[in-house]
């Protein structure tokens, strides 16, 4: 299968090959600091839909202990390529920065912003913004098990 998720400067690159589970934007600091940016925009795909790059061509980093998302930055442009979230009782994630996916078809509309209350700047869109720890952690976690489900009865 052809590459259709490529890192800013092209070194990484990764087929996805299944339906997106979610998309959304993270205010949270890490995704600050990982991203370089004031919010991460990101796509979660079920890892057994996505052909995961060599680990040999990324930078994984770790946030918090235990580490349950592996962050990877290309290791030739030093940007965010993918990410890989283990949650307990739950299939394994793949997290693909939104800017990294070539086919548009892979993104659906946005559905959240979480930890809305780190935010750097108001975002002015229609997408549902939830403040706190818990209540952003309790809306992600709503959407995605709704489309695991959904998923499953496909």
């Amino acid at each position: 299968m052809e590459p259709n998720a490529l890192c800013h400067c092209g070194v990484v690159a990764f087929s996805i090959h299944g339906a997106p589970l979610l998309h959304g934007y993270c205010h949270c600091t890490i995704c600050q600091a990982f991203n370089e940016a004031p919010f991460a925009d990101i796509t979660l795909f079920r890892q057994r839909d996505v052909t995961l790059p060599s680990e040999e061509l990324l930078d994984y980093q770790f946030y918090t202990s235990p580490p349950m998302v592996r962050r990877g930055k290309c290791k030739a442009c030093g940007k965010p390529a993918v990410e890989t979230l283990s949650l307990p009782l739950l299939p394994k994630l793949v997290i693909v920065p939104t800017a990294n996916i070539r086919d548009a078809a892979l993104v659906p509309p946005p559905s959240i912003h979480m930890f809305y209350h780190r935010r750097q700047a108001e975002v002015q869109d229609n997408v549902p913004k939830y403040e706190g720890y818990l209540r952003s952690q309790l809306a992600f976690g709503r959407r995605l098990i709704g489309s695991l489900l959904r998923r499953s009865g496909a």
